[in-house]
């Protein structure tokens, strides 16, 4: 029995050296990698976020905006994959918003050694449920008051994010998707961006993305810069 206690334990240690080594190896820009960091992003507001890896599996982050919109969420990191939890709001034009649940993963296709082109893709999918007030105009005439009529939904999503390297700094960004749910609610979103690698502990990146669902649409262009300790 003693024997048997000894080759656990050395066994785990191992498995523990070996995701720590693989950590050490993702990319920057990798989803499923647990970092503790800090950023700010500039698009048409000022944003700050943050993780904090709690050990090699576990992870907590937030994000706030100077509009007062926010994110907070947690991650659980498996062999294949990484499960996702999220709390957001977000407000839209004339006074609607919207409060998320989700629940989701990425999973790496390089784990079955699928990276075509040099492409790392990481396919999403996951639940969600939303409940807000959508703005919706009085009548037909430009310039109409607008109300605002709750509307909550139950749902599902999937997508993918892609990340290129094009060299030891630079690499190339993408990501697309979609979401269908009770109450007619559909969703869609897609952007791709540039990512630069300062060193090993900073990076910067450039993007442009495009959404729309049932509480409205957001089109925004920005950067972000993060800082890993």
């Amino acid at each position: 029995m003693k024997t048997i206690k000894t080759l656990s334990i050395l066994g785990m240690a191992l498995l523990m050296t070996d995701a720590q080594a693989f950590a050490e190896e993702k990319h920057h820009e990798d989803p499923t990698r647990i970092v503790t960091k800090i950023g700010i992003g500039i698009n048409d507001n000022v944003s700050v976020s943050g993780s904090l890896g709690l050990d090699d599996a576990r992870m907590m982050s937030a994000r706030i905006n100077d509009e007062g919109e926010w994110r907070l969420g947690g991650s659980w990191l498996f062999d294949v994959g990484i499960v996702n939890f999220n709390f957001s709001r977000t407000d839209y034009d004339h006074g609607s918003y919207s409060k998320k649940y989700s629940v989701g993963t990425f999973v790496p296709l390089s784990h079955f050694g699928i990276e075509p082109a040099g492409w790392m893709i990481f396919p999403m999918a996951g639940y969600n449920y939303s409940n807000g007030k959508i703005a919706t105009p009085e009548d037909s005439d430009v310039g109409s008051e607008y109300y605002l009529m709750r509307n909550k939904s139950h749902g599902a999503y999937l997508g993918a994010f892609g990340v290129k390297p094009l060299n030891d700094k630079w690499s190339v960004m993408a990501f697309g998707g979609g979401g269908a749910g009770s109450n007619n609610y559909s969703s869609y979103w897609g952007g791709t961006g540039m990512s630069y690698k300062v060193n090993d502990k900073n990076s910067v990146n450039f993007y442009g993305f495009i959404s729309e669902d049932d509480f409205g649409s957001s089109n925004k262009i920005g950067a972000s810069y993060s800082h890993k300790f």
